[in-house]
């Protein structure tokens, strides 16, 4: 279990971190999300111990973490850290890199381990190519080949995917997550894409201006997000007053996300067009609700100024309410 109390970091005495506390059970897979600056990065150096928090206390199961001031050498042994930037030896080989800290003892179950991570990252065809002559996504995926070579028991992930090809990072994410689950590897993800977030994490944690502001199963979060922040960190969202939606004098506003907006031209509801983005499986269409500017996916294009009719469930309207 990670556990982490009180903890408070500044850089030259401007905050960054101020008294986060959670705990991670082991195994999870733990998602980090918050607008860019939030402290993101920061609070997983801190955790690794490439940081030393200013106050506050953390502990992997029973031992405490203590940071670049006690350690010689910073980074515990026992978890990774996969940053933004690629830590390889330029002039080895994929191979070699990926193997560089495993036993030489057993040669067979070292190759076995480099090909099992290979595998992982699917780049069993550029084994023996030297690091230099690679892409910078290339790079990223060695990296976290190299990152899951022994083991960890904790893996840290900063925006682990953000290099990567799209045609071949949904394969990466499957992969890489399956292994982790299988091996009981606690992670932690810190990222902006919502397909990290809502496919792969157990539990989201949203830091605010360097606040910890919820800790939450991801499902839960993503379905009831308590502010305007915390959804539209999953995407686009709509914050609409009720009396637009219904017969009332309420003045209080309901979060929706586009795909929680229905089409019906029978609806009371009727809303202008000003624009359609195709969005591959749908068009996201941009439209005038009282003056107020909404988003909504639809299975056709849409042109402005045509005059569409909407609802949304009741059962969204109480839930968002609530």
């Amino acid at each position: 279990m990670l556990r982490v109390e009180n903890v408070t970091f500044a850089y030259d005495e401007q905050p960054v971190l101020k008294n986060i506390s959670f705990t991670i059970e082991k195994g999870k897979h733990v998602a980090l999300i918050g607008a860019s600056g939030c402290g993101k990065s920061t609070l997983l150096k801190l955790i690794y111990g490439l940081l030393h928090a200013d106050n506050g206390t953390l502990f992997w199961g029973d031992k405490q973490l203590m940071g670049p001031l006690y350690n010689l050498v910073p980074g515990e042994e026992n978890m990774k850290y996969l940053s933004q930037g690629f830590e390889l030896q330029a002039y080895r080989t994929v191979a070699e890199n990926i193997g560089q800290y495993l036993s030489n003892i057993d040669q067979e179950s070292k190759q076995e381990r480099v090909d099992e991570l290979l595998d992982i990252v699917e780049m069993k065809e550029l084994a023996d190519v030297k690091i230099e002559n690679l892409s910078g996504g290339q790079k990223q995926r060695v990296a976290l080949a190299k990152a899951l070579a022994k083991k960890p028991e904790l893996l840290l992930l900063d925006e682990p995917f953000h290099n990567i090809d799209n045609f071949r990072r949904s394969a990466l994410r499957r992969n890489l997550f399956r292994f982790l689950k299988r091996n009981n590897i606690t992670s932690i993800t810190a990222t902006h894409d919502k397909t990290d977030i809502l496919s792969f994490a157990d539990e989201t944690l949203v830091i605010k201006q360097g606040e910890l502001i919820a800790q939450q199963p991801t499902v839960q979060l993503y379905q009831s997000p308590k502010d305007y922040y915390i959804a539209s960190l999953f995407g686009e969202v709509n914050e609409i007053i009720l009396s637009s939606l219904r017969n009332t004098d309420e003045t209080t506003s309901v979060l929706v996300y586009p795909n929680e907006i229905q089409i019906d031209n029978n609806s009371d509801i009727k809303v202008r067009v000003k624009n359609a983005y195709f969005n591959g499986g749908h068009y996201l269409i941009e439209a005038v609700l009282d003056n107020s500017i909404i988003f909504f996916n639809a299975s056709k294009e849409y042109s402005a100024p045509e005059m569409v009719g909407i609802r949304i469930s009741d059962e969204v309207i109480e839930k968002r309410k609530s």
